[in-house]
């Protein structure tokens, strides 16, 4: 090989060498990145002033759910029938707030005389704090105790909110009479995976949510809802804790659905949600 030559592949393993410390320093960029900024990947809060999210409610025919320390963790709308046969907590995912799940209060109250609360997460609308994993699960204990004892406890979660309930569930068995998951996942990091296949985000990921680790230790009635065009949670995910889940289970897929699309009658919908409850609720301690 000539001296030209040598230069020649000397320059070239040079600018390669440049070039994948330069990838590399960018790579570790993207995860540092990834890491720093993740939360805000993760929850899209609304942030709205007091007299907003009173106007709100009232338009909606909800009310404020307040702590016995007098500070607001959510909405409510009660049976209109009392006793009512149950009492149900919603779990909104991570765009939503407790108002925009009023249609849901609408229609399950349509079918049964529950009282219906919505759980309001920390740093959405104007709960004070910030939203987290450990904040979020904080709040949703908080929650679950403010409930009557003495009458059967269901849980709906959409999205991130599946997560919410599936930890409800697996760390107060014994309190959860059944469960709905909309659009659920697995566990969070699958899902974040999926969107960035390039990124160790199995390694990066803080806030977790691994819903089929605390279904382990439920045995209640699960049903599942997933939607087949469904690209902000592929309804792989759910079908994936749909198969682990070991109790009494129930799916309803929806291929030319969108995420969070119930593709039939809302009423309907619940009528079968309620019953499947009701029939295996022998399942729930």
């Amino acid at each position: 090989m000539n001296k030209d030559a040598k230069n020649l592949k000397s320059v070239f393993i040079g600018r390669l060498r440049r070039l994948i410390l330069i990838c590399v320093a960018l790579y570790v960029v993207a995860c540092i990145g990834c890491a720093s900024f993740q939360r805000s990947l993760i929850y899209f809060p609304q942030h709205q002033t007091a007299e907003q999210v009173n106007e709100s409610a009232r338009v909606a025919g909800l009310e404020r759910w307040n702590n016995p320390a007098g500070q607001a963790i959510g909405m409510k709308r009660m049976a209109t029938k009392q006793p009512a046969a149950g009492q149900v907590l919603i779990a909104y995912g991570n765009g939503s707030w407790t108002v925009g799940c009023a249609h849901y209060v609408d229609d399950i109250q349509s079918r049964a005389a529950f009282d219906v609360f919505i759980l309001e997460y920390p740093g959405y609308a104007d709960r004070a704090g910030s939203p987290s994993q450990k904040s979020i699960f904080l709040a949703a204990d908080e929650a679950l105790r403010l409930l009557d004892t003495n009458q059967p406890v269901y849980l709906v979660g959409e999205s991130l909110g599946s997560g919410v309930v599936a930890y409800l569930a697996g760390t107060h068995p014994d309190r959860i009479a059944g469960i709905i998951l909309l659009s659920p996942f697995n566990r969070l990091t699958s899902v974040a995976q999926e969107h960035m296949p390039l990124l160790p985000v199995w390694l990066l990921l803080v806030d977790r949510f691994p819903s089929e680790d605390y279904l382990r230790n439920y045995h209640g009635p699960v049903g599942i809802m997933v939607d087949g065009r469904d690209d902000v949670v592929p309804a792989k995910f759910g079908l994936r804790l749909y198969d682990n889940y070991a109790g009494s289970k129930q799916l309803w897929n929806y291929p030319g659905g969108f995420h969070i699309t119930i593709m039939e009658p809302a009423p309907k919908f619940w009528g079968e949600v309620l019953d499947f409850w009701q029939t295996n609720q022998i399942s729930a301690k």
